[in-house]
């Protein structure tokens, strides 16, 4: 997938969260026909790296905190090389508003930055803020690799965008955006991530339709779970 041609660098919004099982996903897909429009990319392999302390911080402040999140990720449309567009981002989640800042860049000029031989983008304040992140938490590395294949809609006439992620899977080796699109699932086979991202209220017909095919949200974290499958396989030995 090649990247957007205006990428959203700062954003703003709900983000809600519902765990589908196949019929439920062929159900919802065929009933949102006419109210959204799916994107020009189709089904799109997407990767994020997320980058933790040792002790894994962030991930564990996340597990534990019921009102504020923070992550960094760095983010590919299907596998990256050193010349591809990559994404890294900066989110922030406080009491159900996601706040996310968002550059565009290229791995070598990644690493550079957290080996603070220079910055991440041309000065700025995404910059600013994601310098720091990085620098209040002073020995951030590659943690975990979360994987999946998304389908992605959105309202025509309105600021609605839903995504599908079908076959949601992590690694906790070869943390790279370039060996591989393989991983360990994190959802039973047929399962997938439903996500509703609207600045403002759910329509009505949406909800509706969750209604009607028993579609509840939850609370589901990608890295979240893949840490906390990783931490039981280990205290298993």
């Amino acid at each position: 997938m090649a990247a957007a041609e205006k990428p959203i660098v700062v954003m703003k919004r709900y983000e809600l969260k519902y765990i589908m099982n196949e019929e439920q996903t062929a159900f919802f897909k065929e009933r949102i026909k006419g109210h959204m429009q799916e994107d020009k990319y189709g089904l799109c392999s997407i990767a994020s790296l997320y980058y933790d302390t040792p002790a894994y911080r962030l991930i564990r402040a996340s597990i534990d905190s019921n009102g504020y999140k923070e992550k960094l990720r760095l983010r590919s449309y299907g596998l990256a090389d050193n010349e591809s567009p990559v994404y890294l981002e900066l989110k922030r989640k406080a009491y159900g508003i996601v706040y996310k800042r968002r550059v565009q860049s290229t791995i070598p000029l990644v690493k550079k930055f957290f080996d603070r031989e220079g910055d991440i983008c041309a000065g700025g304040q995404i910059n600013r803020e994601i310098t720091t992140f990085r620098d209040f938490y002073e020995n951030l590395v590659p943690a975990c690799l979360i994987i999946y294949d998304r389908i992605a809609y959105f309202q025509p006439d309105g600021d609605l965008r839903l995504t599908i992620d079908h076959d949601p899977r992590y690694r906790a080796d070869n943390l790279t955006l370039t060996h591989s699109m393989d991983g360990t699932s994190l959802l039973p086979k047929g399962s997938t991530i439903l996500e509703i991202k609207v600045q403002q209220a759910i329509p009505l017909w949406l909800t509706d339709i969750l209604s009607e095919a028993k579609i509840y949200k939850t609370s589901f974290s990608k890295y979240g779970t893949a840490y906390k499958e990783q931490l039981q396989k280990l205290q298993t030995f």
